[in-house]
């Protein structure tokens, strides 16, 4: 939560939001978010869950499903379908809580910037209000999840280790799992390494007095406080941001962003993205919640906790789309080292998140090599009970072979594609890749998806050979 600040902390040249329609919509935004109650319904759900209650139902359609049109998919049992739609479930929303919980980081750090600067005391509060709403998210989909892959996985769904092969792993992914390097199963986390005292001092030097040393005046009051406390800059080395770039480069970017009023902007690019990424499969779960209550069918509490999230997300949306795509323009126009790290930070989200397509994950538009050892495991787990050969010999025909799951993912990258494209269109500062979303645009591409799944399940096999 940022502290108020004194009128004399306020920045004297504030622009005047007086006819500004991000002002207003951002006024009617703040007041509807206010009077809703989609995290508190979220919250009950929360509290009650129990997964044997909610085991005997598909959670949405089953195209949201693990390994969902793989020719596993295909010959599995009924019940194993439901196991594999509840573990999506569980999956996915793992993400979603690391993603959210960059939001709550840098919400914080960029209204502290939006404060100094004056004249967006609502939008501070929207923000401080979204931050509230993302801890109980999180809080949510993790008990939810957790119970979810206790019962269907036992410990094997909460342990890096593949359970007596440590020994034999010699090198590659799963040695990097295994070590600890990786994060658990169907985790999209990546390594990072503590931060010196010097390092921080050294940026704060680069960024102060050479990069941004004409905006220092609008230093965050958030990270201000955090500098009294004697705390190192803060940075988040989980979801959509914090994979894309070492723990050290990050807290670079957070101090980048609690800065320059433009920087704090780019921040809700890469947020819109996100949102656009959830929106992406959480539309699934809603028409699967409208079509029960239409039937006056029981609902799922993880549907029901999907449909009230999307609900409470599109206030968040519309904060992340108005800042992103149209309050950055009430700020100088970007320097050139400015527009180099928004240009930079957007294209490598590009390149870790829309770069590809799963064979195995549902509207995940990435390659599956980083979730080879969560499949092995799965395939093993009591879900299938495979053997080891067992569970290689249905992974080389999940990932490296065409099937209907492939195409189906295609259809819903391609809409995406074309909806980023769109909305991205009239950003001035973009380059032309990040603009036409080229990175994506070339990972849309079965046989793409394919070839880099078969270097990846080779190198995989050979590792725990």
């Amino acid at each position: 939560m940022v502290n108020t600040l004194n009128a004399s902390d306020i920045v004297q040249d504030s622009p005047s939001l007086d006819n500004k329609k991000h002002a207003k919509i951002t006024e009617i935004n703040y007041r509807r978010n206010c009077e809703s109650d989609y995290t508190e319904r979220m919250e009950e759900l929360d509290k009650n869950f129990d997964y044997r209650s909610n085991s005997e139902e598909f959670w949405s359609d089953p195209e949201l499903s693990l390994l969902y049109g793989t020719p596993l998919y295909e010959q599995a049992s009924q019940s194993q379908r439901k196991a594999l739609n509840h573990l999506y479930w569980a999956t996915q929303y793992n993400q979603t809580a690391a993603t959210e919980a960059n939001a709550i980081l840098y919400n914080q750090v960029t209204a502290g910037v939006f404060e100094v600067i004056g004249g967006y005391e609502t939008l501070c509060q929207e923000l401080d209000l979204e931050t509230a709403q993302e801890r109980h998210h999180i809080h949510a989909f993790h008990n939810i999840g957790y119970r979810t892959k206790k019962a269907l996985l036992g410990q094997s769904g909460f342990h890096a280790s593949i359970q007596g092969k440590s020994k034999a792993i010699k090198t590659g992914v799963a040695k990097e799992l295994v070590s600890g390097k990786r994060s658990p199963i169907f985790s999209f986390g990546m390594q990072s390494s503590l931060m010196s005292s010097f390092q921080d001092t050294a940026m704060r030097f680069v960024t102060n007095k050479v990069l941004l040393k004409q905006q220092t005046q609008y230093y965050s009051r958030y990270l201000k406080e955090l500098d009294q406390k004697g705390e190192l800059i803060p940075a988040q080395t989980t979801g959509l941001l914090g994979q894309i770039a070492p723990r050290p480069m990050l807290q670079f970017f957070t101090l980048n962003c609690g800065t320059s009023p433009f920087l704090a902007c780019l921040f809700y690019f890469t947020r819109f993205m996100a949102n656009m990424l959830l929106k992406s499969f959480e539309y699934g779960y809603t028409l699967h919640y409208r079509e029960l209550e239409k039937q006056g069918s029981p609902i799922p509490a993880p549907t029901a906790v999907s449909y009230f999230h999307l609900l409470d997300e599109s206030f968040h949306t519309t904060t992340s789309q108005l800042i992103a795509l149209e309050m950055y323009k009430d700020f100088a126009k970007p320097s050139a080292y400015e527009a180099f790290l928004a240009n930079f930070t957007i294209y490598r989200a590009q390149t870790v998140s829309l770069s590809g397509l799963s064979a195995g994950l549902p509207r995940i538009y990435r390659n599956d090599e980083p979730f080879m050892l969560s499949f092995y495991r799965l395939l093993q787990s009591p879900v299938f009970e495979m053997s080891e050969q067992e569970a290689l010999q249905w992974m080389k025909k999940c990932f490296c072979y065409e099937h209907e799951g492939l195409h189906v993912n295609l259809k819903y990258h391609d809409r995406l594609l074309n909806d980023l494209r769109r909305l991205f269109s009239g950003v001035d500062y973009l380059w032309a890749v990040n603009r036409e979303l080229r990175l994506m645009a070339a990972g849309g591409s079965i046989s793409k998806a394919i070839q880099d799944n078969t270097k990846a399940f080779e190198q995989f096999s050979r590792s725990i050979a």
